[in-house]
């Protein structure tokens, strides 16, 4: 396993919308390596997660993982998750408005996502999967796979003036945003 660079905001590889994976190629030592140093340079970053365009590779690849995370301390928990060609449906029209941030962008800034999705991707083994997925979890799965499609969060900041550098986001902003995501996240489970 290989901590690779990540990408920042301007590399056109953010911009692409990645290539479907062949299920038959993805048991491939390449794959295979990919997913592995997707894993290693997400843990080395402390994300939440990593899509493969971020570090330089133009395919449908992610992984997700939330634990003991520094950085997201409010988020529930996210066993390691590899996601190969994911597709997200939303379920319904709720809304909620999140501050996110980026590994390959140094600001945050508001977002609205949806709180239910279905997603169905494939696991590094080419086992199918079909799941639903709520709340902050669901917005997680969401900006990994915008990533996919050439979308970066700061795309869909609703407001501007909500951009921040992750200090003064930390200073100005983060007490009050946790507070209001715990309460979020108290009331859908996850």
């Amino acid at each position: 396993m290989t901590v690779r660079p990540v990408l920042s905001i301007g590399h056109p590889t953010l911009r692409v919308i990645a290539s479907e994976v062949p299920a038959e190629e993805i048991a491939s030592d390449r794959i295979q390596t990919l997913i592995d140093d997707l894993i290693e340079t997400m843990r080395h970053a402390n994300g939440a997660g990593l899509a493969a365009t971020q570090i330089n590779e133009r395919l449908r690849v992610a992984v997700l993982e939330v634990g003991d995370n520094p950085r997201y301390p409010y988020k529930p928990p996210i066993p390691l998750t590899v996601a190969i060609n994911p597709i997200i449906e939303p379920l319904d029209d709720e809304l909620v408005e999140v501050n996110e941030g980026c590994l390959s962008v140094p600001l945050r800034g508001n977002v609205d996502r949806h709180v239910n999705i279905r997603v169905r991707y494939l696991d590094r083994d080419g086992v199918e999967h079909d799941e639903i997925k709520r709340g902050l979890t669901a917005g997680t799965w969401q900006h990994e796979c915008d990533h996919l499609d050439g979308v970066l969060f700061i795309d869909r900041v609703t407001d501007p003036s909500t951009l921040a550098t992750w200090d003064e986001f930390n200073e100005f902003h983060r007490a009050a945003f946790v507070e209001r995501i715990t309460a979020f996240v108290e009331r859908v489970g996850s």
